[in-house]
Parts: C-alpha cells; sequence; structure tokens
C-alpha cells in the first residue's frame, strides 16, 4: 500500500464525485434564469412552473455539490501539504477569490432566491438568481485558473527557496489554458442541462400519453388534453415538458457545437504546452502525421512496445494540431527522449522524494487512459448532439412516441454528457503525470517551474490513516449519492405539483389566509 497511489485515488474520487454535481449546478441554473426570464417578462404561467420545478432539482444537486466540495479544499493540506508549500503563493489567490467572493456571492444571493418567493418584487428576486448563477460561473473560473496554472504555469518567478512566486496577477487570470479550459466546462456543462431537460421532459410527456391524457390525430399532431382529477396534470403541464424538452434539446445542440471550437483550440494549445499528453492521447508512438482512428495495446501500458494502430488518416494529426494538413507532429519515443534530457531519468536524490528517491520516472502517461479516455469524450458527446436531433424531430408534432423503448433511451441518454464530463477530466489530469505541476517547453510557460507528483504528498501522512479516509470518504459520498438520487426521483416523477403544492390545494383553502395547512410560507419552496 503505496501513500501516494492511496492519496491519488482518494483525490480522484472525491473529485470525480463532486464533479457529478458541477456542470448540473452550472449548466441548469443558466436554463433556469433564462425560464424565470421568460415568466417575468411574459407572465406565462407555464414558464413559473418551469422554474419552480427545474429550480427544485437546481437546489438538490447545488446542496450536495456544496457538502461534497467542501472536502477538496482540505484534501490539499492533509494529504498534499509539499504540494500546497510549493505552489501556496499562486494557488492562494485564485482559491480565496473563489471563497471569499464568489462563493459567498452565489449562497447569499440563492438564498433570497430560495426564500423571496412573493415576497420581494418579481424583478429583484430574478436580478438574486442571475447573480447567483453568475456566481457559479465566476467560482468555476477561479477553480479553473487554479487548475490551469498546474497545467501551465505562468505570471511566477523562481524564489530563492525554489518555490514559485506570483509576480503577475493578470498573467494567471488570463492564462490562455484557463480561459480555453473555462468555455470548454461552461458548454459541456450546458449539454448536461439540454440532455437532463430532455430526459426527464420526455418521460413526463410520455406519461400523458400513456394515461391518455394527451393523444393524437390522423396527422400525429398532439391533441392536448388534462386530468381535472390529478393536480397539475392539465393542458399548461403539456406547455411546461413540450417547452422544457425542444430548449433542451437546441440547448445541447448549440453548446456542442461550442464545445468543438473550444475543443480544438484546448488540443492546440496542448500539442504546445503538454505534448506528451497529446501524443499518449493519439497513441503516436513515432514522430508523424497520422491520425489514429483506432488503436489497440495491453491496458496500463505506458509504453509503446505493445500498441498496434489498425486504422489511421494519414496527415490529419497534424491538422488537428496545428491546422497544416501533414505537419509533422513529435511521437512519444522523442518526446520521452527530450523529456529524460531536460529532466533527468530518475527522480532527484532528494529527502522529498523518500523511498522514491532515484527511482526511474516514466513521463509517458497511462495510454489507455489518455487514449479512451479522449475518445469517450469526444464519441459521448457526438451521440449527445444526435440524440438533441432526433429529440427535436420526434417532437416536431407537439408530443412524444409512445414507445416506452424511446422513453428509456431519452433517460439513460442523460448519462452521457455526464460521461464524457468526466472522462474529459480524467485524460486531462492523467495525461499530465508523473507531474502535477507541469513543466512548460513553450515560450508563453515558465520552464523551470514543475513538480513531480511523488514530491507532492504530505510525509507525515501514513498508508493506513489514507485508506482509512479515502474508505470513510467513498461510503460518505455513496450515502448522498444514495440520497440525491432518492431526493431527484422522488421530485421528477412527481412533476410540477412536486415543487408547486399549491397547486394541489382547493380554491377555498387560498381564501383562508390563516389556514395552518396552507404551504405558501416563506419555507413551502425551499422544503
Amino acid at each position: 500500500m503505496d501513500v501516494l497511489d492511496i492519496a491519488r485515488w482518494q483525490f480522484g474520487i472525491t473529485t470525480v464525485y463532486h464533479f457529478l454535481m458541477v456542470p448540473l449546478t452550472l449548466g441548469l441554473g443558466m436554463s433556469v434564469v433564462i425560464m424565470q426570464t421568460l415568466w417575468v417578462r411574459t407572465g406565462r404561467e407555464k414558464f413559473l412552473r418551469m422554474t419552480k420545478f427545474w429550480g427544485k432539482v437546481y437546489l438538490i444537486n447545488f446542496i450536495v455539490g456544496v457538502a461534497t466540495g467542501l472536502v477538496q479544499e482540505f484534501q490539499f493540506g492533509m494529504a498534499w501539504s509539499e504540494y500546497s508549500r510549493f505552489v501556496g503563493d499562486v494557488f492562494g489567490a485564485p482559491l480565496a477569490l473563489e471563497g471569499l467572493l464568489a462563493f459567498f456571492a452565489e449562497s447569499t444571493f440563492l438564498g433570497i432566491w430560495i426564500f423571496g418567493w412573493g415576497r420581494i418584487r418579481k424583478g429583484l428576486h430574478l436580478a438574486a438568481l442571475w447573480c447567483a448563477v453568475i456566481g457559479s460561473w465566476v467560482s468555476a473560473f477561479f477553480i479553473i485558473v487554479a487548475n490551469s496554472w498546474m497545467q501551465h504555469p505562468v505570471g511566477v518567478e523562481l524564489g530563492a527557496d525554489g518555490r514559485p512566486v506570483m509576480n503577475d496577477v493578470w498573467a494567471v487570470l488570463t492564462n490562455s489554458t484557463a480561459l480555453a479550459a473555462f468555455t470548454h466546462t461552461i458548454l459541456g456543462a450546458l449539454v448536461v442541462a439540454g440532455m437532463l431537460l430532455i430526459g426527464i421532459s420526455w418521460y413526463h410527456l410520455w406519461r400523458r400519453r400513456r394515461d391518455g391524457i394527451d393523444d393524437v390525430d390522423g396527422a400525429g399532431r398532439v391533441v392536448v388534453g388534462a386530468a381535472p382529477a390529478v393536480p397539475g396534470r392539465d393542458r399548461t403541464d403539456h406547455g411546461v415538458w413540450i417547452w422544457s424538452l425542444r430548449f433542451g434539446a437546441l440547448l445541447a445542440i448549440v453548446a456542442f457545437a461550442g464545445t468543438v471550437v473550444t475543443g480544438d483550440i484546448q488540443g492546440k494549445l496542448m500539442y504546445e504546452q503538454q505534448p506528451m499528453k497529446m501524443a499518449a492521447a493519439e497513441a503516436a508512438c513515432h514522430t508523424g502525421s497520422s491520425f489514429s482512428v483506432l488503436a489497440l495495446g495491453d491496458a496500463g501500458s505506458t509504453d509503446c512496445r505493445d500498441v498496434v494502430t489498425l486504422i489511421e488518416i494519414p496527415g490529419a494529426l497534424g491538422f488537428l494540431a496545428t491546422g497544416d494538413w501533414g505537419a509533422e507532429m513529435p511521437g512519444i519515443r522523442d518526446l520521452e527522449q527530450k523529456y529524460v534530457d531536460q529532466y533527468g531519468a530518475t527522480i532527484p536524490n532528494d529527502a522529498l522524494y523518500g523511498d522514491r528517491a532515484g527511482s526511474t520516472v516514466h513521463y509517458v502517461p497511462v495510454m489507455w487512459v489518455t487514449y479512451w479516455g479522449f475518445r469517450l469524450m469526444i464519441g459521448l458527446g457526438g451521440i449527445v448532439a444526435l440524440g438533441a436531433v432526433v429529440a427535436l424531430w420526434l417532437t416536431r408534432k407537439g408530443t412524444v412516441p409512445r414507445s416506452p423503448w424511446i422513453m428509456r433511451l431519452a433517460l439513460l441518454g442523460i448519462v452521457a454528457p455526464f460521461a464524457a464530463n468526466i472522462a474529459g477530466w480524467i485524460f486531462t489530469e492523467l495525461g499530465r503525470q508523473p507531474f502535477v505541476v507541469a513543466p512548460n517547453p513553450d515560450a508563453t510557460g515558465v520552464d523551470g517551474v514543475y513538480m513531480f507528483t511523488a514530491a507532492a504528498v504530505s510525509p507525515g501522512v501514513t498508508a493506513g490513516e489514507l485508506l482509512f479516509s479515502v474508505i470513510t470518504l467513498s461510503a460518505v459520498y455513496g450515502i448522498l449519492l444514495i440520497f440525491e438520487l432518492y431526493l431527484l426521483v422522488k421530485y421528477v416523477r412527481g412533476g410540477v405539483a412536486a415543487a408547486m403544492p399549491e397547486l394541489a390545494r382547493h380554491d377555498d383553502e387560498d381564501d383562508d389566509p390563516g389556514d395552518e395547512n396552507r404551504r405558501d410560507d416563506v419555507l413551502a419552496f425551499a422544503y
């Protein structure tokens, strides 16, 4: 049981789990803002219902996201103290801005939005939500600034003790890697929100058809019905779901197109800043310009001896990396020798590295993770975009088919963008190994600033302590996941009425403001 391996597993598990909530918060929050803006501008009932239903889903996800995010901050000091000491003069600034500025603003305005229904003017209430969602985007920006500095150190100089000291905060905030990663992350989050809107809305439209509330005429156009005996299952309810579905589909298509553009920018930057990561992602063992469509090798491989390329496109790799078809890109074998010449063949003989001092450095990341993680991200994104186009086509006449299998596919489609986002982040982080702060050979970076992951772990932490914490955190996170899924399934099945208890009240209850059973008090929406 190696301390470093367990520490990396713990950070990986907690980060991936937390990132299940992050893209949904970023994407769904903006969707709810648009819905409430439409309600304030038009006064139409369906937009109010959409705001309250999707707002409930947003809040459940936000709460669990906050709870799991807190662990990330503590890990830096508890499991990765040497890393924190090395990057603290740089890393501390964006993390402080995220916590003291963005997160507090986000939380404060979200609280006003939760408890402000019917208590403040519509315009101010809407402004509170705008501020909360913008705050969450700003929060994400500062986090990505910190992460991108690890990928591409800028705006620093080496101090006398060998630690980087920030000398240009503007360079850190406008790091090309950060700007590309932030836009890519936000667009990926909007894809997640779009597919959630499609899947859940499809389910409710399908239920309306199954229950005989809606039907179709001879031309296949929807005939909207109502079920007066069931709260919230009226004609407006149909408008809620068909509008949500088609809005989600358009959002997913447009956002995916944006991720293609930003992903291309990121790829070109990675070829300049971290050429080994991109060479491993393409299984490009030799210098050349051919793009690998399909290559096979042993799982866990960190070299090219067992890699066999089955399908490739000549010249395409050069175009993807530089925009010049046929341009030759350095391969893994050439890059590996270059890294050995620049950074050494072994871990430095320093007490900081403990037992790992003098061991051989493997500069090639685990190739099957980078290769398939990269393709899984792109492939699932393409499937999502195709599914959104199909959803628009199948609902062009105002409802969904009665097939339960298509409904199940729509619900399953919710998982795809989550998996794509996670695959992309795993590729980004594991592809940087064996560095926790990657060296940058290009002119825009500070090449002397780098740190091996082996030096980053806390020296006083034992394998037993870390094993206990990773098992405990995994168990707690598992419980939280069950809790969140239970709440989400409960409110999704309940439909709009689950988020708007007032729809279930009789008219005579509205005439009695002193009725103790009323649920229009200030806490009703929060409950």
